[in-house]
């Protein structure tokens, strides 16, 4: 626990991270990640090794490039491991943060032509 949220502490991990999450379930390559960034590769490396060492993003070598993925499992535990512990099992504490990111986490609504609502 304590190596994610280490990990996830340095803004360019974060950057990181965030941007994997945007890109699930496809992931992207490494290169291309250090270009998105603006992060010369070989620091883009070290950043990548510091996420998957914390298991928070897992990659995946396909041909010639490393394709990397977000771990929301492991993101998952963490908020979650957050929650529980910095409301002490007081679930009212809790309940105006779960209030709050519910809408941002509700299901998509599909209208019959299958567009988003």
């Amino acid at each position: 626990m304590i190596t994610a949220l280490a990990a996830l502490a340095q803004a360019t991990r974060l950057q990181t991270f965030r941007l994997l999450v945007s890109f699930e379930p496809e992931g992207v390559p490494a290169g291309e990640l250090a270009r998105r960034l603006g992060v010369p590769q070989n620091t883009m490396s070290a950043h990548l090794a510091t996420l998957v060492q914390a298991g928070l993003i897992r990659g995946e070598r396909q041909s010639r490039s490393i394709i990397y993925r977000a771990n929301l499992d492991v993101f998952r535990d963490v908020a979650l491991y957050l929650l529980k512990d910095c409301c002490g099992g007081n679930a009212e504490l809790c309940k105006p943060l779960v209030d709050q990111l519910a809408p941002c986490c509700a299901p998509m609504q599909t209208n019959p032509d299958g567009k988003v609502a």
